[in-house]
């Protein structure tokens, strides 16, 4: 059975000017799963309340053709977790286009999961043109650092997180957006992708590696 996780084995670093941060990346592409299938590998799920529905689509528009993970259900925070992945201090990264939503347009990255309702998330809003980090602990959100960034709608961004200790980075389309600190979560976890409420977004390209 063919896999959708594609070995990048390949350096990808980010200079900052507090740390650099490089790994061997793997790369999810999504291309060999099932259409109108959830990814294989996955948890696909939810914090809150709702019904999140991830699955794989046919889109002319991916960066990595043809295919790409679409969120289309409503939500609190529908969230998708690669099973596989255990990392401290690395990085993740992924190309996402927010397609539509009257309450929010947002795609974001998860990382230092610990289950569907402890990790760190940083996502960028179409709607509010901004991006922001939180940490979410026991199901509740609470954001460490905003910052306004246009954030076109119907568009591919790429957002990526490099985090290493306490410390965060934050780029949208490979410039730096925000450099935070914060402590909730120290352990290895999870990395990961994030919607809220009725966003409806693509995602492709999702990478990401241990430092």
């Amino acid at each position: 059975m063919k896999r959708n996780l594609i070995k990048a084995f390949s350096i990808s670093t980010i200079t900052t000017g507090l740390f650099a941060c490089s790994a061997i990346a793997d790369t999810a592409s999504f291309d060999q799963a099932q259409v109108g299938s959830s990814p294989p590998g996955w948890t696909a799920t939810f914090t809150g309340k709702g019904n999140a529905k991830w699955t794989i689509e046919k889109d002319d528009s991916a960066p990595s053709k043809p295919r790409i993970l679409k969120q289309s259900g409503v939500a609190t925070f529908p969230i998708c977790l690669k099973d596989d992945t255990s990392l401290k201090d690395g990085f993740v990264e992924v190309k996402f286009k927010a397609i539509s939503g009257d309450a929010d347009q947002a795609g974001g990255v998860i990382w230092r999961a610990q289950d569907k309702d402890n990790y760190y998330v940083a996502r960028a809003n179409a709607l509010e043109d901004n991006v922001t980090i939180y940490h979410t602990i026991a199901g509740k959100r609470v954001s460490f650092k905003n910052i306004d960034a246009k954030v076109a709608p119907g568009q591919w961004h790429t957002l990526r997180v490099d985090f290493q200790g306490n410390h965060f980075i934050v780029a949208l389309n490979a410039k730096k957006v925000i450099e935070a600190t914060d402590s909730s979560f120290s352990n290895a976890g999870k990395v990961g992708l994030w919607t809220k409420a009725d966003s409806v977004t693509l995602f492709d390209d999702f990478s990401y590696g241990a430092n």
